[in-house]
């Protein structure tokens, strides 16, 4: 397999992990009663698809192809399948809490992708980006469940 195919595929499992946060989020959004909390879940909905955008950019000057935030081939929600079944309870403590599951797996998965040390420094620098804001929305997520506890 090729560096840049390597690469590539690294960077589409990233981005379908955050396809998933994004649609996680809007769902926990219109799940939840507090207008501050549906802020929160809206604007790190809106950054995780900008997440997105940035690594669908890196694919592509790899001359390799994105994957499809439709095509999820069997996979729905990966991490956030959790959160289905709490949506019909609007207990925003149980959410908070699958919220800050979800965000650990996908900091998990860019530390992962991060000891790769094939990657160039531009694409290890967009990574460690992201990967600092996930970090800085489970510390956020962790607050506000103390608030709602």
């Amino acid at each position: 397999m090729k560096a840049t195919e390597r690469i590539s595929n690294k960077l589409n499992e990233l981005l379908v992990k955050n396809y998933d946060a994004e649609k996680g989020y809007l769902n926990a959004a219109e799940s939840v009663e507090s207008p501050d909390l549906k802020l929160f879940f809206k604007r790190r909905a809106f950054e995780r698809s900008e997440f997105a955008n940035e690594l669908r950019k890196e694919i592509l000057r790899y001359d390799e192809h994105p994957k499809d935030s439709g095509s999820f081939k069997g996979v729905v929600y990966r991490n956030w399948v959790s959160l289905k079944n709490l949506f019909t309870s609007n207990n925003e403590e149980a959410i908070l809490e699958e919220v800050i599951k979800g965000e650990e797996r996908n900091l998990e998965e860019y530390l992962e992708v991060l000891e790769d040390r094939v990657l160039p420094s531009s694409i290890v620098t967009l990574l460690l980006n992201q990967k600092n804001a996930i970090q800085n929305a489970i510390d956020a997520s962790k607050k506000k469940e103390i608030l709602v506890t």
